[in-house]
């Protein structure tokens, strides 16, 4: 796995431990940076994560198609997930990263809806799901992937809700960890 777009995110979710607060600039070499480490490690499959970085007009999204498009140059076979922010909602955005061709798209709903503002205060549930949704209407040959945190206070009816609502949502991959 690795994370791009930097070390400071900025949001607060109250399960993260990345620090937040104002980040630097996106460092425009660094999708290079990361093919060439993964090409060097000789990995056959990745995933690509990030901070939120709402401070960038596209929300990140150029990183993660730069860090895709690189890694295929270089590394035709290795698989890409990349694991997303919800970009503020945007479709271009979103679109972006899919035309770079990755081979799952991951976007963790997190928690129950009842949890959300507590748990992701920069987030909305609604919106998570409408990443997957779209994700899956617009380039229905990726999977898409999402995963639930348990233990934050969740019922286990809020759970199998939320797990339905990811299934409406197209979602095809669901992982559930313990926080």
């Amino acid at each position: 796995t690795f994370m791009i777009l930097g070390d400071t995110c900025t949001r607060s979710c109250g399960y993260c431990n990345v620090t937040h607060g104002t980040p630097k600039p996106a460092d425009p070499l660094e999708p290079g940076r990361v093919a060439s480490a993964i090409e060097a490690l000789a990995l056959e499959y990745v995933v690509i994560t990030s901070v939120d970085r709402d401070d960038l007009a596209d929300c990140g999204a150029g990183h993660f198609a730069g860090t895709i498009a690189e890694t295929r140059r270089r590394i035709p076979g290795c698989r890409i997930e990349v694991l997303v922010p919800d970009f503020k909602g945007s479709e271009a955005s979103l679109r972006r990263v899919l035309d770079a061709g990755p081979d799952i798209l991951n976007h963790n709903i997190e928690t129950v809806p009842r949890l959300y503002r507590t748990a992701r205060p920069g987030g909305r549930y609604d919106r998570a799901l409408e990443v997957l949704d779209r994700s899956r209407t617009y380039a229905p040959h990726v999977p898409t992937k999402s995963g639930l945190m348990v233990g934050l206070g969740a019922e286990w009816h809020e759970g199998e809700a939320t797990l339905a609502d990811l299934r409406s949502a197209g979602c095809r991959i669901v992982t559930v960890g313990q926080i």
